[in-house]
Order: C-alpha cells, then sequence, then structure tokens
C-alpha cells in the first residue's frame, strides 16, 4: 500500500476516532493491507507506546547514575532570631573586674538575630563505584530497548495473525456465498426437473434442504467474519467500529519477511535479531555490572566540597566566610552487607546465563518448528488446490447428469459438499501456509519486517 493510504490510517484515523464529531456511518473505510497492519502494530499500539516510556524512564536513570559524578551546587540563606543559656556551654564565663570583684555572663543571652548567605559546591574527583554504576544502567537501558523491540515483535505478530484470520473468514464468507449461489442454481434445476416430470419430489426436497443449509452457514461465516475484524482492530489499538476494508488476500505473496527458509541461514538471522536474546544478554551484562560497582564500594571515594559566603548579626556588618575542604572516605564494614549485595548480583548473573544458553536452543526449535510448518503447509496447499479443481469437476459432472435426467440429484449433492469441504481445506491450507510464514519471521526476530 502506498505512502499516502499509510499515513492515512497513521494520521486521519485516531484522530477521527479520538473526535467522535462525525457518525461512523458517515466516514469512508480506508484501505487496510496486511503491510499496512504489521507497520500500524510496530509503532502505534499501546502495548508499544508503553515500552517506548519504559525505554525512556531507563534512560532517565542512566542520568540520574550519572549525576554521582557531576557538580553540585546550591544556593541558601537564612535568619535566625535566637536565646541561649550560657550555662548550657560547659564553660565559666567569669572574668575579673579592674576594681576589683568578679562578673559572669549572664544565663540567658539574647535575643539577637543571625544573617547568613551561603553558596555551596561539590564534586567527586574519583569514585569508581558510581562510573561502574552509570554502566550498570546503561545496560538496563540496553535491556529496556530491547524489550521494546520484543514488544513490536509480539505485536506485529499479533497484528499479522489477526489480519490473515480476517483474510480468512473473509474467504469462508466468498465460500459460504458461492455454496449459496450453488444451492440456489441446483433448487431451481430441481423444481424445474420436477415440473418436466424427470425427477423426483424427493430431489426438489433435498436441493431446498441443502439451501437451507448453505444460507445458515453463510450467516455464521458473515458473523465469525466480523468478529476477526472486531479482533484486528484491538490488535491495532483502534476502537472497534473502525471502518476499513482489507486490500489483501491469502494469496501466495502474503506474509513474507526477510527471512531464509534454510536452517543454517533462518538460524543465524534469529541469533542476530531475536529481541528477547538480547534483552537476556542486557540483563546479564547489567548483573555483571553492577556486581563490579559493588566491588568498587571498597575502593577510597575521593571529594572536594567547599562554600563561600557571608554572616552576621546584621546585614551591613556580615562579613565574608568561605570553607573548602578535600575529603577522603573509606567503607571498611557495613555489617556485610556489601558481600550479601554482590552474592546477590553474582546469582543474578549465573540466572542469566542460563537463560541465555536455554534461549539459543530455543531459538533453534522454534526456527525448526516453523520451517516443518511452513513445508507441511506447502505441500498441503498443493494438495487442496487439485483437491479444489477435482471437486469442481465433479460438480459440473454431477450437474450436468442430473440435467439431463440420466441420475437423481443425490450425486449432485454429494459432490457440493465435496466442493464445500474442498473450498474450506484449501482456504485452511493458504491460511496455515500465511501463518507458518508469520511463525518464521516471528523465530527470526523479525515479524515487522513481514508484508
Amino acid at each position: 500500500m502506498g505512502s499516502r493510504n499509510t499515513k492515512a490510517l497513521l494520521l486521519i484515523l485516531p484522530a477521527s476516532l479520538l473526535a467522535g464529531r462525525r457518525p461512523l456511518a458517515a466516514q469512508t473505510p480506508l484501505r487496510l493491507s496486511f503491510a499496512d497492519a504489521v507497520r500500524v502494530a510496530s509503532s502505534e499500539t499501546p502495548a508499544v507506546a508503553l515500552a517506548a516510556l519504559r525505554t525512556d524512564e531507563a534512560d532517565a536513570r542512566v542520568r540520574e547514575a550519572r549525576g554521582a559524578l557531576l557538580p553540585s551546587l546550591s544556593l541558601g540563606g537564612s535568619w535566625l532570631n535566637r536565646t541561649f543559656n550560657s550555662k548550657t556551654l560547659g564553660f565559666d564565663f567569669s572574668f575579673p573586674l579592674p576594681g576589683g570583684g568578679t562578673a559572669s555572663l549572664p544565663d540567658l543571652i539574647g535575643p539577637f538575630n543571625v544573617y547568613d548567605a551561603r553558596f555551596s559546591a561539590a564534586q567527586t574527583l574519583f569514585d569508581w563505584s558510581s562510573v561502574t554504576r552509570v554502566k550498570a544502567a546503561g545496560a538496563q537501558a540496553d535491556g529496556s530497548r530491547a524489550e521494546h523491540g520484543a514488544t513490536v515483535e509480539r505485536s506485529a505478530v499479533t497484528a499479522a495473525v489477526a489480519y490473515v484470520q480476517a483474510v480468512r473468514a473473509a474467504a469462508l464468507v466468498d465460500a459460504r456465498r458461492a455454496d449459496s449461489t450453488l444451492a440456489a442454481e441446483l433448487a431451481t434445476l430441481a423444481q424445474a426437473q420436477k415440473a418436466a416430470g424427470v425427477s423426483a419430489a424427493i430431489d426438489l426436497t433435498r436441493a431446498q434442504v441443502q439451501l437451507t443449509v448453505a444460507q445458515g452457514q453463510l450467516l455464521v461465516a458473515r458473523n465469525q467474519a466480523d468478529g476477526a475484524r472486531i479482533d484486528l482492530t484491538r490488535a491495532l489499538g483502534l476502537d472497534p467500529a473502525t471502518p476499513f476494508t482489507l486490500t489483501d488476500t491469502l494469496a501466495p505473496s502474503l506474509g513474507v519477511a526477510a527471512v531464509a527458509e534454510e536452517r543454517d541461514s533462518a538460524i543465524s538471522t534469529a541469533l542476530a535479531n531475536r529481541p528477547d536474546l538480547r534483552v537476556e544478554q542486557a540483563r546479564g551484562v547489567a548483573a555483571r555490572r553492577t556486581g563490579s560497582a559493588i566491588r568498587a564500594e571498597r575502593l577510597p571515594r575521593l571529594a572536594v566540597v567547599g562554600d563561600y559566603g557571608v554572616s552576621g548579626r546584621t546585614v551591613p556588618q556580615a562579613i565574608s566566610t568561605y570553607d573548602l575542604s578535600v575529603q577522603v572516605s573509606i567503607s571498611i564494614l557495613d555489617g556485610f552487607r556489601r558481600e550479601a549485595r554482590l552474592d546477590e548480583q553474582d546469582a543474578v548473573a549465573r540466572e542469566s546465563q542460563v537463560r541465555e544458553t536455554d534461549l539459543r536452543r530455543q531459538i533453534g526449535a522454534d526456527v525448526d518448528a516453523a520451517l516443518l510448518d511452513l513445508r507441511s503447509a506447502e505441500a498441503g496447499q498443493r494438495i487442496a488446490t487439485e483437491g479444489l479443481r477435482l471437486a469442481r469437476e465433479e460438480v459440473a459432472q454431477a450437474r450436468e447428469r442430473f440435467r439431463s435426467g440420466v441420475a437423481g440429484n443425490i450425486d449432485v449433492i454429494t459432490a457440493q459438499q465435496s466442493l464445500i469441504r474442498a473450498r474450506d481445506a484449501d482456504i485452511g491450507a493458504r491460511y496455515a501456509t500465511v501463518v507458518a510464514r508469520v511463525s518464521l519471521a516471528r523465530a527470526a526476530g523479525i515479524a515487522s519486517t513481514l508484508h
């Protein structure tokens, strides 16, 4: 589908649905192709939007961790009015008087004012633990981006399968409509044969029964098609009442992706693209880096801290004061909490390694199963196509025999039922082939490239 239809689907449709300013009946149904459905599901569904927000959260945590290495600046000011008891200072403030005797400070001093305005700054000069924590947060952000990719893949697969199911349901409606048309023609023929006196009444009854059954099956197929369309709108994150027209059918080219149908090539593609594998790898890297950050807590931390300001009992009398210090701190013992946290991260890293190894085996199994299903579905499609051709010939021959009065319509009805089964088998085989292609793309981690 062209870029114009894609933009209409991505931009115009959500706005019109949310605004709700005109009835759905007045909206022009949009043309929706299989590739458009996959594209929308890969970028516009709520699950994908939430995954993108979680990635933003992870990036923000990287900046938060980096803040421990950047300068810290602050401004402060205060006004203090106070009194205090001089006896609480622990000194005897008595002093001799010039004429003899002694005097001392009063017990209650104040009230008096103190004004203070100060600029403070601190800068970490060396903190390897914080450096490593920034790297660990970066690995977690990489894992979050891989999670976003995994969500995109799942959303694309869900939309692709929902689209194929909707197309299959539409094909079944067409098949049931063709069955009803054929049943009506046979009923008309039976009526003419009975009127001409060349067939029994039972032939007309059988034909009418088949017509009634075909009409009932058509109603069921239409209901199932409507349900499949609702499922498709939800897979795309749209309102269930969204009007659209499916532009693709169960054609042999539907569901193609950029993945080879040879095992080794498909597995290589999967190992390079599967987002769940990247998630597990990032999880292991984050656990190992977090463990390194915990070990680095034993190293000295070096920082410079200072402040400059003015203070005094009155603002005009305030004088400048400052302090500057270089601080070195070494953590010696924290109740063995550090060792416990380190053991925890080592266990997390080993768990991640086990899951990664198993996931690599699972990727191989997924690819093998998808290739097996694809080959089986393609073989089944060839058989179903030939069966449908033969069933149509059988109906044509039986109808001609009945029209010629050589046989009753029991052969026609039998052939008609065979044709119904052949049509269903053909639709089912084509559906299975497309689903197998989708499964192979999912196994290879490139479902978002389906078209």
